[in-house]
């Protein structure tokens, strides 16, 4: 039998003297008085090698979860979407190919794997014109998060059913006017008084529905996982959309024409890189050799000079080509859409993909609940 110094133990396990004994009183590692030294221990050797294991192996898990939860490998199983070698896919279906004809209504029935959605809309009366259609829409989410059923023990076809209420809600806030029996990106178009736009903002819808497990898709997962309403898990993607980086960083490549205007764009994109440290209109990490989805929205409409010309000059100063905030900027100056329009389009269109990952989410019966990394004070056993 094979006994280790206090020193040796220490030097196998990593961890520190009180960990040591605490794991001596649990009766993980046997000791005994040393003879040479009566106050000093030896512990047991296959019981430190066999604990050191054990700590080695949850080190790797902890690295590999800190890894996977920014932007490594999927953490979640899912049948909704996914990327591969630079193409983006909806259950199966090539999402830019998809794009060629679907409406956003289409989508999300092939998100939601049923059989059609229908769209309500509502009346010329229902949207406070005082008020931002993006306010609009949280405040109408929170009433019926306060109010709808519980996710969690329902059907597919009640959640389905439940799902295109939610979705309705959204497209009346953020679309709002009475046009019967018309699709959504038609009903965009209209009430901006843009009917020329309306098939480029069908492709933009349909091409942002739904990007796999971005950090919007997961926040309503994490909801959904507790077993709150659909419109709870909505409201919970559209909270996360609403940050910078995320739905809002379209801002930046308005800010970069803005600036392109007075000191021309290439004077524009090296100030932004020397003062952010990024130029967020530019490149995708999931797209090494562009965003296919940026390519086809702009592919739709004539891109205004000045987005051509910053676009050209920020692949051959970064190594990058635009990404789907630039395409919906140039989209926005090219057609004169409102200054809102990019993010609206965004939420009206990521809420197909919150909801078909928060009725998947659901259907599994679990919960998301990770464990934390402790980083603070020492605690003592």
């Amino acid at each position: 039998m094979s006994w280790l110094s206090a020193e040796q133990a220490l030097e196998k396990l990593g961890t520190k003297p009180q960990t040591l004994y605490a794991n001596v009183s649990r009766g993980r590692i046997r000791a005994k008085p040393d003879t040479s030294d009566p106050r000093r221990s030896l512990y047991h050797a296959d019981d430190v090698a066999r604990l050191a294991e054990r700590h080695a192996g949850r080190r790797k898990t902890e690295t590999v979860a800190a890894e996977t939860i920014q932007w490594g490998d999927p953490v979640l199983p899912s049948a909704i979407s996914t990327i591969v070698e630079g193409r983006l896919y909806y259950r199966g279906q090539d999402a830019q190919r998809w794009s060629d004809h679907a409406t956003l209504e289409q989508t999300a029935a092939l998100l939601w794997d049923t059989a059609s959605v229908t769209l309500d809309d509502g009346n010329e009366h229902e949207h406070q014109g005082g008020s931002s259609r993006i306010s609009e829409v949280f405040i109408q989410l929170a009433a019926r998060a306060a109010i709808d059923l519980p996710a969690l023990g329902r059907s597919p076809a009640a959640l389905h059913a439940e799902a295109g209420r939610v979705m309705s809600t959204v497209a009346v806030a953020l679309a709002p006017g009475h046009y019967p029996d018309t699709p959504v990106h038609a009903r965009l178009a209209l009430g901006w008084n843009k009917p020329e736009a309306a098939d480029s903002i069908r492709r933009a819808l349909v091409l942002t529905a739904e990007h796999e497990l971005n950090v919007s898709a997961f926040a309503a997962r994490v909801t959904a996982s507790s077993g709150a309403s659909l419109a709870a898990a909505t409201l919970s993607g559209l909270s996360t959309l609403s940050g910078p980086r995320h739905g809002g960083a379209w801002q930046s490549a308005v800010r970069l024409a803005e600036q392109a205007r007075s000191l021309g764009a290439r004077e524009s994109i090296r100030m932004t890189l020397s003062t952010e440290g990024v130029v967020r209109p530019f490149g995708h990490q999931l797209y090494p050799h562009g965003d296919m989805r940026a390519r086809a929205i702009m592919a739709s409409f004539e891109v205004p000079p000045l987005y051509v010309e910053l676009a050209s000059t920020g692949e051959e100063l970064l190594g990058e080509s635009v990404n789907i905030d630039f395409a919906l900027a140039a989209m926005a100056a090219a057609f004169g859409l409102p200054a809102e329009a990019p993010l609206i389009i965004f939420a009206l269109s990521r809420s197909a993909g919150w909801l078909a990952h928060a009725m998947e989410q659901v259907l599994t019966g679990r919960l998301i609940r990770p464990r934390a990394r402790y980083t603070g004070p020492p605690v003592t056993p």
